[in-house]
């Protein structure tokens, strides 16, 4: 009991980063079909990420296409939802089977559309809980959910240690030792000269 109470805040960043991760790619995918939509709806494919924008300036006139406010959206999109996920990650972590983890975060999703949306964003973001197309909006946060309840794959990535890597010292070669042939003494080298013991003069005769 002890060692899994010791062993928690250990693992609390790993499930905050795979929170992060999956949010992130939850609002992604969450973006895309709320694009799709909007085109379904004969308006523009970045409408969701400039109506976001106004949460900068409320008398800035909204983009019918992509403009440099819409990097702001989207950037407060990824943000909002980003964090949603580790938060989510964070509170739930790893006490339920994978199948329960996908309802609850798809549940989590269509949740947080009804309270930032119809509450939240009525009195910080009005014109985006005003002019936002609701069908898509939903459907996109059902996406969100899907997506994010898919953090217990990044963080079993982010805990599985890396394989080990297991130097093998190769035996130093030892260098070969060339052996330099000494060259024979004066004495030996005139040898046939100096023997016979005959003097110098029998090699005239």
């Amino acid at each position: 009991m002890d060692a899994a109470t010791q062993s928690r805040p250990a693992r609390a960043l790993p499930v905050f980063l795979a929170g992060l991760e999956a949010g992130m790619l939850g609002a992604l995918w969450m973006l895309v079909w709320m694009g799709l939509g909007s085109t379904w709806q004969r308006r523009s494919f970045w409408m969701p990420e400039n109506l976001m924008a106004t949460a900068f300036d409320r008398n800035a006139p909204i983009r019918g296409s992509f403009a440099g406010s819409t990097f702001s959206g989207l950037a407060l999109y990824l943000l909002i939802y980003s964090l949603l996920g580790a938060v989510f990650a964070t509170a739930v972590r790893d006490r339920m089977p994978t199948v329960r983890t996908a309802l609850l975060s798809t549940v989590f999703g269509l949740a947080w559309y009804y309270l930032s949306f119809h509450l939240i964003f009525k009195s910080v973001m009005p014109l985006v809980a005003l002019l936002h197309v609701e069908r898509p909006t939903v459907l996109g946060h059902l996406v969100y959910g899907a997506v994010l309840g898919r953090y217990p794959v990044y963080l079993r990535r982010l805990e599985t240690p890396p394989p080990e890597v297991i130097a093998v010292e190769s035996p130093e070669a030892e260098e070969p030792v060339v052996e330099i042939p000494q060259a024979p003494p004066a004495d030996e080298a005139l040898g046939p000269l100096n023997t016979g013991g005959g003097s110098s003069d029998s090699y005239l005769s």
